[in-house]
């Protein structure tokens, strides 16, 4: 009797078990697109292995490339970061085919959706991105790049796939779209060779002595720190202004995000030196001539030998 009520209620959990895993695996059509609950579920794990696939093997090529002392920073970056978006690029598309069973032509029907709705509303969206790519591949940008953009200065901390942010020297992060970084003007400081030079411009008054200037412009650049002896300083007369004669102290140095502070200690040394050598800076003049009145409109004014009328 017992072996009877097991072998019934084994056959119940059986049916059972059968009429969830048909419901399970059982495929409902879109289109063009088939899905299933356990095709959505086998591809939600599919998504996350691949996050953590991606993450630790971006980890692991950088750990390798980090032995490689010929490699510089921002090509272990590159690497590192188009690693990752492979490998997050296979696992979408294994992800699309687990989830809905998708083929290349379902693929293409998507990305023609995709196409239109960035032609409409994602145009901006889409130039970052490619302009991120472009960052990567090309590397006219590179993380540890000293910047300049617009008023902005400051060194290149990461290079994502819509956005660069920047952290300059007040510890201020500014992220600034990867499409302002390939369209518009950008210094790179480090870009290729570590030297930079640096230019301060200084007017002096019109009757300085020129030699005197330079020498005093030359002596001011020596001895400041950062400040490379080969090339050595250099000092340009660049023109005749309208009340000064215009000078350009030229410096090289291999630490160019320290320019701020190189210009600053040797305008410091300049107006120290000036001072000692009673070098005047140009100052605007403004020169009034005074022309002789004819005599009829100055027969009535008034003489210095003349005395004032006497008063009662």
């Amino acid at each position: 009797m017992i072996f009877i009520v097991a072998a019934a209620l084994w056959r119940g959990w059986t049916e059972i078990f059968a009429d969830v895993w048909e419901f399970v695996n059982k495929r409902f059509t879109l289109g063009r697109i088939t899905v299933s609950i356990s095709g959505f579920v086998i591809g939600v794990l599919v998504f996350v292995v691949t996050l953590a696939i991606a993450r630790y093997s971006s980890s692991f090529v950088e750990k390798r490339l980090k032995l490689q002392s010929h490699i510089d920073a921002g090509l272990r970056y590159t690497i590192c970061r188009l690693t990752r978006y492979i490998v997050i690029t296979i696992g979408v598309l294994l992800t699309l085919k687990a989830m809905f069973q998708v083929d290349l032509t379902s693929l293409a029907v998507i990305f023609t959706a995709l196409s239109v709705g960035i032609g409409f509303g994602l145009q901006y969206l889409a130039a970052d991105i490619a302009s991120g790519f472009i960052l990567l591949f090309e590397r006219p940008i590179r993380v540890g790049d000293r910047i300049t953009i617009g008023d902005d200065e400051g060194d290149v901390e990461s290079i994502n796939l819509r956005t660069t942010m920047v952290s300059t020297n007040d510890r201020i992060a500014i992220i600034i779209p990867n499409s302002k970084l390939v369209g518009q003007r950008v210094i790179n400081w480090s870009y290729a060779d570590p030297r930079a030079r640096i230019s301060i411009p200084i007017d002096v008054a019109d009757d300085s002595d020129v030699d005197n200037v330079t020498k005093t412009l030359i002596e001011a650049a020596q001895g400041v720190e950062f400040v490379l002896t080969d090339p050595p300083p250099r000092v340009q007369f660049m023109k005749f202004g309208d009340y000064s004669l215009d000078f350009r102290l030229l410096v090289w140095t291999n630490q160019p995000r320290r320019h701020p502070q190189i210009r600053s200690d040797i305008n410091y040394r300049i107006y120290k030196l000036f001072r000692e050598r009673n070098i005047q800076t140009s100052v605007p003049k403004q020169e009034m001539y005074l022309k002789a009145l004819p005599k009829e409109l100055g027969a009535g004014l008034p003489r210095d030998n003349d005395s004032p009328p006497a008063q009662d």
